[in-house]
């Protein structure tokens, strides 16, 4: 059976590529976009869900503009928060299964191990806080939500860490990248082909099945922000990948604080769905020859 798929959002790395993956998988996507469904109006939102029959319903937009958000707390949480739970209620138990992405954000990054799903959170920063309130307000108002927790998001769309390494170092200047943080690497596109690969699992699955709740999704292998930047000039460059050196998170004060060891466990997704998550090097490889192929196309 067909699923048909109400997706929120066009423009974002998980957005895009559920979009383009979507023909490998038995789903039908309607995906609406800002200018369609605007997260900063919850109740014109709303009412979007009333217009059309949906098995599923994904939210692949979200305010993530990390910095930014500490001096847009209202809009922050409006989009992060007061939307997706509003969405939830309407919903109700008996509507479609919802899919909410979330972050390691929501994780203080003090624990000195990486985080399983029951761990207590304690967001730094006001993004993290916004997407910990919509995980709550979801959760309190749907009992066939889907939260996907995730972190480092990267893919051959948009701004993202693989393509601001890529333009440094074509840009032949000294490289020093953050080396006192860790966490793991996730490819859109795994994200995005995961949450396909279960759309009719969630759709048909009852309130109380394990498939719902909070989950974590991140590629494997955890590294830092320099490790991530060595693995993307070796697979970019090879032998002439550049020299990078190590930083401190201190030598580039933000407006927000970002957690020192935010690593997700995937343990809880891997048993309950049956998958195991590639290394991140793999998928970083894949992007990378993308955004070459790409260049050598543009040349």
């Amino acid at each position: 059976m067909t699923v048909r798929i109400l997706q929120f959002g066009t423009s974002g790395q998980l957005a895009r590529e559920l979009l383009g993956q979507a023909k490998d998988f038995d789903v039908e996507i309607t995906a609406l976009s800002r200018a369609e469904a605007d997260f900063a109006d919850p109740q014109a939102v709303v009412r979007r869900l009333g217009q059309g029959e949906y098995d599923l319903v994904v939210l692949a937009a979200a305010y993530t503009a990390v910095d930014l958000a500490e001096s847009e707390r209202d809009l922050a949480f409006t989009v992060n928060a007061e939307t997706p739970g509003a969405i939830a209620k309407a919903l109700n138990a008996d509507g479609p299964a919802l899919v909410q992405v979330s972050t390691d954000y929501v994780f203080a990054g003090d624990k000195g191990a990486p985080y399983v799903e029951s761990d207590a959170t304690a967001p730094l920063n006001v993004y993290g806080a916004s997407k910990l309130e919509g995980e709550r307000r979801i959760l309190a108002a749907s009992p066939r939500a889907l939260i996907l927790r995730t972190s480092w998001v990267v893919s051959s769309h948009g701004k993202n860490f693989v393509k601001t390494m890529l333009r440094a170092a074509g840009e032949s200047r000294a490289l020093k990248v953050v080396d006192d943080q860790f966490g793991r690497p996730t490819a859109a596109r795994d994200l995005a082909r995961f949450i396909l690969s279960q759309a009719g699992r969630l759709a048909a699955a009852k309130a109380g099945d394990p498939v719902f709740g909070v989950h974590h999704f991140a590629n494997a292998g955890e590294v830092t922000w320099k490790g991530f930047a060595d693995g993307i000039f070796a697979a970019a460059l090879g032998d002439k990948a550049p020299a990078v050196a190590c930083g401190s998170a201190a030598d580039w004060p933000a407006p927000a604080k970002r957690p020192v060891r935010g690593t997700l466990d995937t343990s809880q997704l891997e048993r309950t769905f049956g998958v195991t998550l590639r290394p991140w090097r793999e998928p970083v490889a894949e992007i990378v020859a993308e955004l070459q192929s790409e260049a050598r196309s543009a040349a």
